[in-house]
């Protein structure tokens, strides 16, 4: 990934925007953390926090005029957060105030401010902070200017003299009765000689004839050594903002570093951040009968707890992938970058990057449309490349493309009696895996009903590799299956797969396709199909069809057409979810796929119903009741959303015996009987484990096999046992069994990617 792809990819997501009280304060504090740690009735963890961006804390909470809570979000669904006031309680009831920051070792660089008020003040602390001795020349006998106009009600003198207090602390030397004038004993010109730099705290005009120009942006002027921090705002917040904007400037002076260049601006800012308002109750502020004594301490919380806490997490909110790992997809996109850029070592994000469903339910969710499904993509893809992608991650899936992709369960005719076909149905490989039986109605209903002549073709449209990020395999099966759809002399294709439909518009345009449920719609519905007046179902559409509209409300008139109700939730239509099987994650991550999958089933205690036989068949996996939408339409009984998904070897021997069937019954071929299958016996558990092992049956009968015919076996004289153990490809399978009669009882099995290498004369 180029460093400026991932940049540009990192900016469309907008979590770390500042909420609108930060970027309306000019000098940004993080009002959020400080309300959050208040609502959680930590007060000294909010001092702490506001305390790190101002130094005085006691003066700026009684007097700031609150541009942050004018920009509150709050202020659209009730009243506008009462931060200063909650700044004042931080303040007020904080028994363990924060650790003072070491002073770093004393620097070289002297600087003088003139004027003792509140932008000079600012500048000076920050400088002190950064090892800067500081000496401000103040004309009158006390420091403050302007502050000393504010009543004792409204800004205590205790509270004052407390932040003053600081100065001292910090090493800077204050003089009193020192006016800076041209004709005076301290004139501006000498202070530039004498100093490393001057900031002028004070109008021009109060020290000086010669006039200045001074850069609002920097503080910097056309003298060199000269900064303005001019104290000319009436907002106390804008005044502290001009002296930290001085004080940043003369370090930069001090370093010899531009003092306009890649600084972080200060000043009231617009923010991209989104927040969701819906659902949200207008709530009232928290009363504050007496200003100057400000909140008890159970009013600060009870206030503290009406904030939003602003964030937009949009697509964390939905997405169980990108909420599992603790994060949002602009720190998700630096971790794919550093991934990426790793030569030598492990690469951690290959986890999360093939965790991801590819979905797309979050682009549509993201205010700025960012697709972390494409980025995953992408990234597995270049991981693929360079070869650093984990064979265990999705090798499964892609050996069950090329047994679904071999000519023993591909097929390409024309309707029986015909030479041509002006339709073709395509049921994709998932169908044929889950319900063989709904593909053979399906057919001759289609045959029954369209005119033109109706082909079949068993194929499949290559999606696991896509999703692996196997390009060549992918572009292989694309290229089989059109060789297929061109041997039928380029009919319409039906299409029942979403996932099919999605890439044969996408990869191989001149093929014209249509859904297999548009079809169905425009027709009558057979004679079979029952009336499912009084049965609510809800539909839970697939992710592959997120943008197909006509898909979804052909769905949805079929079942009204039937009688049935339907419940609407909020993951539905584009919203909707995966189920785990896109993009692999049920390979990758398993775990990830049950999340998915009972996130989604706690919407409703409804029956679902799926017209993606995955979805159908991944709900029903983890119990949740599912209906396929031809189970309705071919008038099955209630309990077929009962059905249990097949495992992955009756998968595959479902597409086997479908080939065979169809040849023999529909086209009267003849089909080469396969040999007889090494007879093996797999109790309920073990079955179970051998599917989340994903180790298949024919597996085991090829460790068998090895094993009786080469001798190659060790026995268990406790238990009476063979242990053998045989690598076909890139994996080795180990299986314990025991003879009984003509077949092999199964006792355990398991598989790794480690090659056992035996030494020369070993037995």
């Amino acid at each position: 990934m180029e460093r400026t792809q991932s940049r540009d990819w990192e900016n469309q997501c907008i979590q770390e925007q500042p909420p609108a009280c930060t970027a309306a304060c000019p000098l940004h504090v993080d009002a959020r953390g400080m309300i959050a740690a208040l609502a959680r009735g930590d007060f000294a963890g909010a001092f702490a926090l506001y305390a790190r961006t101002i130094p005085f804390p006691r003066i700026l909470s009684r007097i700031c005029d609150e541009p942050c809570r004018r920009a509150c979000k709050r202020n659209e669904v009730g009243e506008g957060i009462l931060i200063r006031a909650l700044e004042q309680a931080c303040v007020t009831y904080c028994d363990k105030p924060p650790k003072k920051a070491p002073i770093p070792p004393r620097k070289s660089g002297r600087v003088a401010i003139v004027g003792g008020n509140l932008p000079g003040l600012t500048a000076a602390a920050d400088l002190a902070r950064k090892g800067y001795p500081v000496t401000i020349f103040e004309a009158g006998d006390r420091l403050g200017g302007r502050l000393r106009d504010y009543s004792e009600e409204i800004l205590p003198r205790t509270c004052l003299e407390q932040d003053l207090a600081l100065l001292p602390e910090l090493g800077v030397k204050i003089c009193f009765h020192s006016p800076v004038a041209d004709t005076g004993t301290i004139t501006c010109d000498g202070l530039l000689a004498e100093y490393d730099a001057v900031i002028l705290a004070v109008a021009w005009q109060q020290c000086r004839t010669k006039p200045i120009s001074v850069d609002v942006a920097t503080g910097g002027t056309d003298q060199e050594k000269l900064f303005g921090g001019i104290e000319s705002a009436d907002s106390p917040v804008d005044m502290l903002m001009q002296g930290r904007i001085a004080a940043i400037s003369v370090d930069r002076f001090m370093q010899n570093a531009s003092i306009s260049a890649s600084r972080d601006p200060l000043g009231a800012q617009e923010t991209l951040l989104y927040t969701d308002l819906k659902g949200i109750t207008p709530v009232a502020a928290t009363p504050l009968t007496d200003r100057n004594r400000g909140y008890s301490r159970e009013e600060a919380v009870a206030e503290a707890k009406r904030c939003l806490q602003c964030q937009c997490l949009e697509c964390v909110k939905q997405c169980e992938f990108l909420a599992h790992f603790g994060g949002y997809p602009k720190k998700y996109i630096r971790e794919i970058y550093n991934n990426d850029s790793i030569v030598m070592g492990i690469h951690f994000a290959n986890k999360m990057i093939n965790s991801c469903a590819l979905c797309g339910q979050c682009r549509v969710v993201c205010p700025n449309g960012l697709d972390m499904g494409k980025i995953c993509r992408e990234a597995r893809e270049r991981m693929v490349a360079k070869g650093k992608m984990p064979q265990s991650a999705h090798d499964f899936a892609l050996r069950d493309l090329a047994f679904s992709t071999a000519d023993s369960c591909t097929l390409a005719r024309h309707q029986p009696g015909t030479g041509h076909s002006r339709y073709a149905f395509f049921p994709g490989c998932q169908l044929a895996a889950t319900s063989p039986g709904h593909i053979r109605q399906t057919y001759n209903f289609l045959c029954e009903k369209l005119p033109g002549g109706v082909g079949l073709l068993l194929n499949c449209c290559g999606a696991p590799a896509e999703w692996a990020g196997r390009r060549d395999l992918f572009q292989s099966a694309l290229t089989g299956l059109e060789k297929d759809w061109r041997h039928l002399g380029s009919p319409v294709l039906i299409v029942a797969c979403s996932s099919c439909l999605r890439i044969l518009r996408e990869q191989l345009p001149a093929i014209t396709v249509r859904s297999l449920w548009e079809v169905l719609a425009g027709l009558d519905l057979p004679a079979g199909t029952n009336n499912e007046q009084g049965r609510t179902v809800c539909v839970h559409d697939p992710c592959s069809a997120r943008a197909d509209r006509t898909m979804q409300d052909s769905v949805r008139t079929l079942l009204n057409r039937m009688g049935v109700q339907i419940e609407q939730t909020a993951t539905t239509r584009e919203l909707t979810s995966c189920c785990g099987f896109g993009g692999l994650v049920s390979f990758a991550n398993p775990e990830m796929t049950k999340k998915m999958l009972k996130r989604r089933s706690a919407e409703t205690n409804v029956d679902f119903l799926a017209y993606c036989a995955m979805c159908r068949d991944q709900f029903a996996g983890q119990g949740k009741r599912t209906f396929y939408l031809l189970d309705l339409f071919w008038g099955k009984e209630a309990a077929a959303a009962d059905r249990l998904p097949p495992d992955f070897s009756d998968r595959r021997e479902n597409r086997l015996r479908l080939r065979r069937s169809l040849l023999q019954e529909v086209w009267g071929e003849n089909v080469v009987t396969e040999e007889t299958k090494l007879l093996i016996e797999i109790p309920p558990a073990m079955r179970e484990l051998m599917e989340q092992r994903m180790i298949l049956s024919d597996d085991v009968r090829a460790v068998i096999g090895h094993a009786e015919a080469t001798g190659e076996k060790m026995l268990d004289p406790e238990t009476g046992r063979y242990i053998a153990r045989f690598r076909p490809g890139c994996v080795t399978y180990w299986v314990e069994y025991s003879a009984s009669g003509d077949h092999f009882v199964i006792h355990n099995a398991y598989s790794h990617r480690m090659q056992v290498v035996e030494e020369a004369g070993t037995q």
